[in-house]
C-alpha cells in the first residue's frame, strides 16, 4: 500500500517527533521502533513502563436489550456472566470451529465494549452487524477515540501519579477515569505479558495525554517491534498468525477462555458458529496443538520454517507460526502447531531454516512469567 494511501493514527505526529521509524501495518502507518531500538524498548517495558500507540484497534460499542445474551451467539464465551466493571478475552467463530479474531469485551453497565484487531475490524463490524442489528442490538464503531497501552512493572504508578484510582484496579477491571483531564475508559490489562492499562481516550486528548505519560522517566515510547516479541515471549497470539480462520480454539491452546457455561453440560451449551467442531475437541483432544519452541543455538526460527520429527528425511509434522529472539530471555524463542502426540515440553524436533535441520525442543509457555496484577 502505498504510503500516502495509510491511514494515520492522532498520534502520528507525535511518533515523527520522537523519532519513530514507520512502517505500513493493518493499513496503517504505525511505528515500528524508536531511536532506543527494539531490543533496549522490549527490555525497558520488561524493567519499567512502555506506552504503546494501538489506535489503529477498532473499538465498537453495542447497545440494546439483552445485549450479552445476543452477543453470544457470535462468541464461545460467557457473556451474560460478565460483570459490570470487568473484562473478557474473546473469539469470533466460524461454522467449521475456525477463529475469525480474538478481541476483548467489557461490560460498561448499559453497553459492551468490544476491542477488535486492526486488520479484521471492517469484516469484524460488518459480522456484528449482520448477526446483532436483527436482534435490536446497535452496533457502532468509535472514530473519536484513541486508545494507549501502558505497560510494565511500572505501569502502575506512572498511572496513579495522574489518577490514583488506577491503584485499585486488577487484571481484567474497567472503569472510566478522568486522567490529565480527559475521561478516559481504563482497563487494567494489556498484551505484553505484564501488568499494565489500555487507555481509550478522546482524540482531542490524546497527544497531550501521551505527553504527560512520557515526561515519567520511566516511561518511554515503544514500537510494534517490541510488542512483537513481548507478546511472543509472553506466549500471547497474534492474529493472521498464530490463530486463523482455519485454527479452532483448541488447538490453538486457548480452552481457559471457554468457560464451563458454554460447554457440553453446560446451561447455555453451544449456539455459537461452529460450536460442534469446537465441543468435540474440547471433548477428543484436538489433533493440532500450539507448543513453545526453543530453538538450540542463537539463530531464531522464523514465521513458516517447517518441523519434522527426525533429523534427515520424512515430511514436514508442523510450521512454526512466530518466532524471533527473546530479549528477556537471551535465546530465541517461537511458537508453532504439531501432532498432539509430539505436543509434550521436552520433546525433541527440527526445524529446517535454510535448508538444513536444526534441533528445536518443545517448550512450556509462556516464556516468561506473566506479571498481572490479580
Amino acid at each position: 500500500m502505498a504510503e500516502e494511501n495509510l491511514n494515520k493514527t492522532v498520534l502520528h505526529e507525535l511518533h515523527l517527533e520522537l523519532g519513530a521509524k514507520m512502517v505500513p501495518f493493518a493499513g496503517y502507518d504505525m511505528p515500528v521502533q524508536y531511536p532506543m531500538g527494539v531490543l533496549k524498548e522490549h527490555l525497558h517495558t520488561r524493567e519499567k513502563a512502555g506506552l504503546f500507540d494501538v489506535s489503529h484497534m477498532g473499538q465498537v460499542i453495542l447497545r440494546g436489550a439483552d445485549v450479552a445474551q445476543a452477543f453470544e451467539v457470535m462468541v464461545p464465551v460467557d457473556v451474560m456472566g460478565l460483570a459490570e466493571g470487568r473484562q473478557r478475552y474473546a473469539f469470533f467463530t466460524n461454522d467449521s470451529g475456525g477463529i475469525e479474531d480474538d478481541l476483548m469485551i467489557a461490560n460498561r453497565g448499559d453497553h459492551l465494549f468490544v476491542v477488535v484487531n486492526a486488520a479484521c475490524k471492517g469484516a469484524d463490524v460488518a459480522r456484528m452487524k449482520a448477526a446483532l442489528e436483527p436482534r435490536g442490538i446497535t452496533v457502532e464503531l468509535l472514530e473519536d477515540r484513541a486508545l494507549l497501552a501502558l505497560q510494565g512493572p511500572g505501569a502502575e504508578a506512572a498511572l496513579a501519579a495522574l489518577c490514583p484510582a488506577a491503584r485499585d484496579m486488577t487484571f481484567m477491571d474497567v472503569a472510566t477515569l478522568t486522567i490529565a483531564g480527559a475521561e478516559c475508559w481504563v482497563s487494567r490489562s494489556g498484551y505484553t505479558g505484564e501488568d499494565g492499562y489500555e487507555i481509550s481516550v478522546p482524540n482531542g486528548a490524546a497527544v497531550d495525554l501521551a505527553r504527560v505519560l512520557l515526561e515519567d522517566d520511566s516511561v518511554a515510547p515503544i514500537g510494534l517491534g517490541a510488542r512483537d516479541s513481548l507478546r511472543l515471549e509472553a506466549g500471547l497470539c497474534l492474529y493472521g498468525h498464530d490463530i486463523s480462520d482455519e485454527t479452532t480454539p483448541v488447538e490453538a491452546g486457548l480452552t481457559w477462555a471457554i468457560q464451563k457455561v458454554r460447554r457440553a453440560g453446560g446451561a447455555r451449551e453451544g449456539g455459537f458458529p461452529g460450536a460442534a467442531r469446537i465441543l468435540s475437541d474440547l471433548a477428543q483432544g484436538a489433533r493440532v496443538k500450539r507448543v513453545g519452541l526453543a530453538p538450540e543455538g542463537r539463530a531464531p526460527m522464523r514465521e513458516g520454517v517447517e518441523i519434522f520429527d527426525s533429523a534427515e528425511g520424512g515430511v514436514p509434522v508442523g510450521r512454526v507460526t512466530s518466532g524471533g529472539f527473546g530479549p528477556t530471555v537471551g535465546a530465541p524463542v517461537a511458537m508453532g502447531y504439531v501432532p498432539a502426540a509430539l505436543s509434550a515440553p521436552g520433546t525433541q524436533l527440527w526445524g529446517e531454516v535454510r535448508g538444513k535441520r536444526m534441533p528445536v525442543l518443545v517448550a512450556k509457555l509462556p516464556f516468561v512469567p506473566a506479571g498481572f496484577k490479580r
